[in-house]
């Protein structure tokens, strides 16, 4: 389905990222490595792709409230686009465990925001008996709608490169983009290789967009490896901290800690060769600032000796 058909007047703009080359990692990595940009959707994350789908076909049912569970994205996305179709929105994330921009991103949108003493896993339960009672929509992605927007990324990919990659390459928190993407390729009848990077600390990592420890789309991610489709791959912190500052330093891409997960993952595998591979990069670094150390600022006098002392 392309994201465009849904409701139009919910729309934000959603889809059509950039694709473009990872001139100099190409080179070092021996690949024809290219990055979709996903952190150019309107509220800077692969979220809005099925959220506008999610929530429109929430207004047209007549409901009042859309409810999510959220380690961020997904309460950012699900609050922009709910204050866009005039519906509420509830939004449910563990206590201290989310950056605080997505948390300014569904506040700001007018979203009754909870965090509550307990996991995500524990707020996606509560929103499930919420989407029981009348009147309100779950639009985390274990609602079809969601994966249904969301897979449009992989038309995407296949018309922008004009061929099919040998290998896509992306993250792996609950599960929900995972089935998207192999579902949209699956649609075209094409079959890369897909890789998936997991945080091998799920309940703890420093990648926040993928702290969880129980995804909700484990049983089908599990069908998909079972049929050889995908490959998951589980990495360590530094290995996600390292990708995500070759992303930024080498190709001058600035990702959300989450989002490296697939680069991280072709340089654990050394894949080479001349093979074509796409990373899916989820969310922009603004996203999550609180990860970037700027202690490296220095204060300096207004003077070109000074500023000149410093770069020497």
């Amino acid at each position: 389905m392309d994201v465009t058909a849904a409701p139009s007047r919910v729309s934000l703009g959603e889809g059509s990222t950039p694709l473009v080359r990872a001139h100099r990692l190409s080179d070092e990595l021996g690949l024809e490595l290219y990055l979709k940009l996903e952190g150019a959707n309107p509220t800077g994350s692969f979220k809005d792709r099925g959220m506008r789908v999610a929530v429109g076909r929430a207004a047209a049912s007549g409901a009042h409230t859309v409810v999510c569970a959220s380690t961020g994205n997904t309460a950012a996305s699900a609050s922009a686009y709910a204050a866009r179709a005039g519906l509420r929105a509830l939004v449910l994330t563990p206590a201290g465990a989310t950056a605080s921009a997505k948390r300014a991103q569904a506040s700001a949108a007018g979203a009754r925001l909870l965090e509550i003493r307990g996991t995500f896993d524990d707020a996606l339960r509560l929103c499930r008996q919420l989407g029981e009672l009348d009147g309100f929509v779950l639009v985390n992605s274990v609602n079809p709608d969601r994966v249904e927007g969301q897979k449009s990324v992989a038309g995407e990919i296949l018309d922008q490169l004009g061929a099919t990659p040998d290998i896509v390459a992306l993250p792996y928190g609950g599960g929900g983009n995972v089935s998207a993407v192999a579902a949209g390729f699956a649609e075209r009848g094409v079959a890369p290789r897909l890789v998936i990077g997991e945080a091998a600390e799920r309940a703890t990592t420093w990648a926040s967009a993928i702290r969880i420890s129980e995804p909700a789309h484990a049983a089908h991610v599990a069908e998909l490896v079972e049929a050889g489709r995908v490959e998951v791959v589980s990495l360590v912190e530094e290995e996600l901290r390292a990708a995500w500052r070759r992303l930024a330093t080498s190709e001058g891409t600035f990702c959300e800690p989450a989002s490296a997960a697939g680069l991280a993952v072709l340089l654990r595998l050394g894949i080479a060769g001349g093979e074509t591979a796409v990373c899916i990069l989820t969310g922009h670094g603004l996203k999550d600032t609180d990860a970037v150390d700027q202690s490296s600022a220095r204060v300096v006098d207004a003077t070109l000796e000074a500023v000149l002392a410093e770069v020497a």
